[in-house]
């Protein structure tokens, strides 16, 4: 028997996992092993997960850590070797810039959403409007009918009020989305919100029930020393010496259904066509729907899955130029806070890197990273880079209070940008896998299984298991 065929389409961190699991994971490659191909559009593997460096620092120029509760990114760089690579996150804790002054965000927070009384009552800032909404919902909270899916926003408006829904929480969870809570699916996004509002009652006694125990020691976040985009060269590397074939800077035209022979797919790209026993569809949601939009109607309606692009700017500071709040490791933004005349701030969040990650702590500088741009904010995308800069330290100094000339200064835009999974989203995704599944393609990522760098992880390695027992 002829050894089996793997496509994987797109090179991110998805389909390096994916790979990496096929090829044989942390055992290595064997007789059972797949012919593995990843091809992918861009210059290079990683997607968001790229370095620079920047002055004496490598530097994320995507995501900078990821979620340490989750095991699959710490196992991952533990099977790859990199376990004296792993860095905690060297301080915690947040602001946000409310009524015009950074306020201290209350600790023991569930994605931003307050789970009692005390969190509300002792927060600067805050209207007796929205204390009283958080005492009503403690003593006798609104009713609210849930259904199969709804908003996070519908949620948090009924049962917080609009105040606490939009100027303290949607900072958090839209920043994490890049999207609107109003837009989000509660169900696909944050399931215990959805299920704390299923249960009827108070939302902030079911949330603080279903909070897991702390554990003091245990670090949330973790980074690399070289960085989270070091990720993919490790596995670059790996995968070649496994002989899997690597194809950047070339785009998949068409992925097509054979009717016979020994394969089930022919994968298209402008010059070559490679036969697969199975695909792996690693790409955004909208770029999976273009090119199996032929195959099934639930694979088509993948192209109406948004993706909100963003940008950040990163600045490096003389130290003593700049006063940084005392504590936390960034600033959050409600959208809409006014800033001149009928202008609102393009700022979301601000992070102080070096605060956040002791491996990019130099003396006599710090680094701090701004980044703007949702769903329906797309305003940055009217600037040049050197414009944009400016515009974003203006703003830093109307919330921080100053903003000195920068050492140096690095302007990073995502065009493809975080998928928006809409009210509903879980439908969508369960009839596309129907619908592909048992035709040997399956789909992986963050359009799918969530967003952030454990879950792309996990869905590429669970993809790839899928895959082997399909050809087995």
């Amino acid at each position: 028997m002829s050894r089996a065929s793997v496509v994987i389409v797109g090179g991110g961190i998805t389909a390096l996992s994916a790979a990496y699991e096929l090829s044989g994971g942390a055992a290595g490659s064997n007789e059972n092993s797949p012919r593995i191909e990843i091809i992918e559009a861009s210059p290079s593997l990683g997607g968001a997960l790229q370095t620079t460096t920047f002055g004496e620092r490598l530097m994320d120029l995507g995501p900078d850590g990821f979620l340490a509760t989750r095991p699959e990114a710490v196992q991952l760089a533990k099977d790859l070797g990199l376990e004296s690579e792993l860095v905690p996150i060297a301080s915690s804790g947040a602001n946000i810039f409310l009524k015009g002054e950074l306020r201290e965000l209350p600790t023991g927070l569930m994605l931003g959403v307050p789970v009692n009384r005390k969190q509300v009552e002792e927060m600067a800032g805050l209207s007796k409007q929205a204390r009283k909404a958080a005492k009503r919902d403690w003593k006798k909270p609104r009713k609210l009918r849930v259904g199969d899916d709804i908003s996070i926003g519908a949620i948090l408006a009924n049962k917080l009020g609009e105040e606490l829904a939009y100027q303290l929480i949607e900072p958090m969870i839209g920043g994490i989305q890049a999207g609107r809570i109003d837009d989000l699916s509660a169900k696909s996004i944050f399931p215990a919100l959805y299920n704390a509002a299923r249960q009827g009652g108070s939302l902030m006694k079911n949330l603080a029930a279903m909070m897991p125990e702390s554990r003091s020691d245990a670090p949330a976040f973790m980074s690399l020393r070289q960085g989270v985009g070091s990720f993919p060269h490790v596995l670059e590397s790996l995968l070649r010496e496994r002989q899997v074939v690597i194809r950047t800077n070339t785009a998949v035209t068409r992925v097509r259904p054979v009717a016979s022979g020994n394969y089930q797919w022919e994968v298209d790209t402008e010059s070559t066509t490679t036969s697969a026993n199975a695909v792996i569809m690693a790409t955004p949601a909208s770029v999976t729907g273009h090119l199996t939009a032929s195959v099934d109607k639930a694979l088509a309606k993948l192209e109406h899955v948004r993706t909100a692009p963003t940008a950040m700017a990163t600045f490096e500071f003389a130290t003593e130029s700049i006063q940084l709040p005392k504590h936390g490791t960034g600033v959050l933004v409600p959208l809409g806070t006014k800033w001149t005349g009928r202008d609102s701030l393009l700022t979301t969040a601000i992070t102080f890197l070096d605060r956040k990650w002791s491996n990019l702590q130099r003396p006599n500088t710090v680094v701090v990273r701004v980044h703007v741009g949702r769903s329906d904010d797309q305003r940055y995308s009217h600037f040049d880079d050197d414009e944009l800069a400016e515009r974003i330290l203006q703003e830093l100094a109307f919330i921080l209070g100053e903003a000195p000339i920068p050492l140096r200064t690095v302007v990073t835009r995502w065009n493809v940008g975080l998928p928006q999974y809409s009210v509903g989203h879980d439908r969508l995704v369960s009839a596309a896998r129907a619908a592909s599944e048992p035709l040997s393609m399956f789909l992986a990522g963050n359009s799918y299984d969530g967003v952030g760098i454990p879950a792309s992880i996990k869905s590429g390695r669970l993809t790839a298991q899928q895959v082997m027992r399909s050809i087995s």
